[in-house]
């Protein structure tokens, strides 16, 4: 009898640990009202105004959005590819880690610059002309868990950094000063 008591207790607690895991992460492919909706649509969307939130933001791992009246939100990212914005800069610029696609704004706003990122093993990932947002910034996925060399030309003026894209790596790229 007693094994029948425990048996029965240990599938309660199962059944409440299931039914307590839902944490609103969706996968790749989103429902948002009845569509299916790519996740890289879903951050070009909020980055160009398309859609509306209170907030959201984009760390390593996932689309975190705040809407008001409505629960927070939270979207995995692929998980081959990381999502980097970068605000090439003259003058002024802003800390930041995670880059917030309501809240964030660089300086050169709608600006034509020529991006070539290259990884660790040599091989060309980006090689072509970009026109930054309206924020100011330029959003790029590229392949995940590798470092980069980084060059972004504007105007004569010309920077070189790194980046990685490592689940814990900034996916908001604020000091990038042309010169």
């Amino acid at each position: 009898m007693k094994i029948k008591s425990i048996i029965f207790m240990m599938l309660i607690l199962l059944f409440a640990l299931v039914a307590c895991s839902n944490d609103d992460t969706e996968s790749k492919n989103v429902e948002e009202n009845g569509n299916n909706t790519d996740i890289k649509q879903l951050v070009a969307d909020y980055s160009t105004d398309k859609k509306e939130a209170d907030s959201a933001s984009i760390t390593g791992k996932e689309l975190i959005v705040s809407t008001s009246g409505e629960k927070e939100k939270t979207y995995e990212l692929p998980k081959d590819e990381f999502f980097v914005s970068i605000a090439p800069f003259v003058d002024q610029t802003h800390p930041c880690t995670f880059h917030s696609l309501t809240g964030c704004q660089g300086e050169m706003v709608e600006k034509e610059f020529d991006v070539y990122i290259e990884d660790e093993d040599g091989n060309v990932i980006v090689d072509k002309k970009v026109k930054s947002l309206a924020n100011g910034f330029i959003d790029l996925w590229v392949p995940r868990d590798k470092k980069y060399d980084i060059t972004i030309e504007h105007d004569g003026k010309k920077v070189q950094s790194e980046f990685s894209t490592f689940a814990e790596d900034p996916t908001c790229l604020t000091n990038m000063q042309l010169t």
